[in-house]
């Protein structure tokens, strides 16, 4: 039912115009970006808001609706609780009572004859419809094209009225729903889309077998922010206008990082952050990790986290479903098994026939585990395999015996392989925890991994088909190309640790590794390692909401 002149609408939060003209383009963005609160920049975007430079500024009050002086107002700030809506307008150009919103767009007017997109219409009789409410006559707005410099002026006729408020009644109804409506089909309209690494709309048609055509790639395909490591103990990290700055106990600067550059702040063991530097780095939703210095994370903030509910509550419920965490718990160990094979015949100096066969095996039987002990123990004999082969991929100097590996120690790792070992295994389960808590999953709670009180399970559950195609191979190529030396560690009771100059080497090869890009083996386009994670956990997600039948595997051949 559309809304009439006397049919309040239910009490809730305002809608703003802007979301409304969302919907009208594409319903899935719209659930997006109001119910689920995802957002992200591109060129676009960012364009557009410096189209509104010229009439931002501070809120303009309207004159009376009698006033008959020509006037103008900026900023315009309108609601009704009638209509659901909120707006903030442009321009408002008034004389005698009759009034013209002026919204500024980016870009040029449409080419196929049209005055304007739809949405763009259905914005500008929103503005209408709330001007009305005050008591202004409105039967025309404007939309002024910023690079064409060209007003076109769109009437405000029952029709436009009718529609514009069917489509806010339905916005209402799909607001109220947790599922977001399924992706457009191939549709341009991705193609500039901000929002097209979040929505994801050829992946998740492919997925359900609804789109056989090419997969458009993803862009960027690498993410341009970087992490910024602090390893120096007793360092502080403080904010200065637009940057990060790291100075040692002395004040001397060590670094410093812009913060439209920076993905996170990692600091190992005693290193101090100011709290003006956390609450901005919280408003921006960059994650800030605490680690030991021995790289265990036992701290992560980004702020108040992602607002989408419904994953979380989905994520707690099948975790309680014996027979969907076994399912989910299954292809977990599976990819790894099947990733370490892939590794070791791709490396071992000579591929060892028997231990790959066994490998193979393994695989299979993970895919028909009857319950998480035989899981556990399939992994066990998976992992005996693997690194008791794991030395034939080494390549480190025929006289250096630092590199001598003979099987997988840790807490405390016993010797300068393993060492490396724990702290890439660590730096994976920080990224994959951060990338679990930016698509609005508990990293926490795991199905294959069992909670535990500091323990990020879900993320252990995500990383497992990692391990060896991130943490394993920066530890291998280290070794083998001499990044990290043999003189690079150092015995500490019962264990063994990187020295300072090595940790930071490593850091730097482990941040190459996930700036790398790679071919996706479902999809078939190039990302970088870290983008890799963020789609893998968001489709995680949608597996969790029932939009995927299952989650999909990131295995090479």
């Amino acid at each position: 039912m559309h809304l009439g002149a006397d049919e309040p609408i239910e009490s809730g939060r305002l809608m703003p115009v802007r979301m409304l003209n969302e919907f009208t383009y594409c319903p899935r963005l719209f659930h997006l970006e109001w119910v689920q609160g995802e957002f992200a920049d591109n060129e676009l975007t960012v364009e557009g808001r410096a189209s509104h430079r010229r009439v931002d500024g501070r809120a303009q009050e309207l004159p009376a609706a009698e006033e008959q002086k020509p006037f103008e107002a900026r900023s315009v700030s309108l609601s009704s609780e009638r209509l659901g809506l909120s707006a903030k307008i442009d321009i408002v150009e008034g004389e005698s009572g009759t009034v013209v919103a002026v919204d500024y767009k980016r870009g040029r007017p449409p080419s196929n004859g049209l005055l304007a997109h739809e949405p763009e219409q259905v914005q500008l009789c929103a503005y209408a419809l709330l001007l009305r409410e005050q008591g202004y006559r409105c039967e025309e707005g404007v939309l002024y094209y910023v690079q064409a410099r060209q007003r076109v002026a769109i009437p405000i006729g029952e029709e436009l009225v009718g529609r514009t408020l069917a489509l806010l009644a339905e916005a209402r109804e799909a607001s109220k729903r947790s599922a977001a409506p399924p992706p457009l089909k191939g549709s341009p309209k991705c193609q500039g889309c901000s929002l097209h690494g979040i929505c994801l709309p050829d992946e998740t048609n492919h997925l359900r077998e609804e789109q056989s055509g090419p997969i458009r790639r993803l862009v960027p395909a690498r993410d341009d922010a970087t992490p910024l490591y602090v390893t120096s103990q007793g360092a502080r990290v403080g904010l200065e206008g637009e940057r990060l700055l790291v100075r040692d106990r002395e004040g001397v600067q060590l670094a410093e990082a812009r913060l439209m550059e920076l993905s996170q702040l990692v600091l190992f063991g005693n290193v101090q952050v100011s709290s003006q530097a956390i609450r901005e780095l919280c408003e921006r939703a960059i994650p800030v990790c605490w680690l030991s210095y021995g790289g265990w994370l036992s701290g992560l903030v980004d702020g108040l986290g992602h607002n989408n509910v419904e994953i979380r509550r989905r994520q707690y419920r099948l975790a309680d479903d014996e027979a969907k965490a076994l399912e989910l718990a299954r292809r977990f160990v599976r990819n790894k098994i099947a990733n370490c094979r892939t590794l070791l015949r791709r490396n071992h100096r000579e591929a060892p026939e028997a231990a790959l066969r066994e490998l193979s095996s393994l695989v299979e039987r993970a895919g028909a585990a009857a319950g998480l002990p035989e899981l556990l123990g399939i992994e066990g004999n998976a992992a005996r395999i693997y690194f008791g082969h794991f030395s034939g991929m080494l390549r480190a100097p025929a006289e250096s015996l630092a590199f001598d590996f003979e099987t997988r120690t840790r807490r405390p790792p016993k010797d300068p392989v393993n060492a490396l070992l724990s702290l890439a295994y660590a730096l994976l389960a920080k990224d994959v925890a951060i990338a679990a808590r930016g698509v609005g999953l508990d990293p926490f709670l795991g199905f294959y991994h069992q909670p535990r009180h500091g323990r990020p399970a879900l993320a252990l559950d995500l990383m497992e088909e990692f391990r060896p195609l991130i943490a394993d191979s920066v530890v291998l190529s280290a070794i083998n190309t001499g990044v990290v030396p043999a003189g690079g560690f150092v015995r500490s009771g019962l264990g063994v640790a990187l020295k300072a100059e090595a940790r930071r080497d490593f850091l730097k090869a482990y941040q190459r590794r996930m700036d790398e890009e790679v071919t996706h083996p479902v999809f078939g386009y190039r990302i970088s390692y870290r983008r890799v994670l963020e789609v893998q956990c968001r489709l995680f997600a949608r597996h969790l909401l029932g939009e995927l039948a299952a989650y999909p595997e990131f295995r090479t051949r």
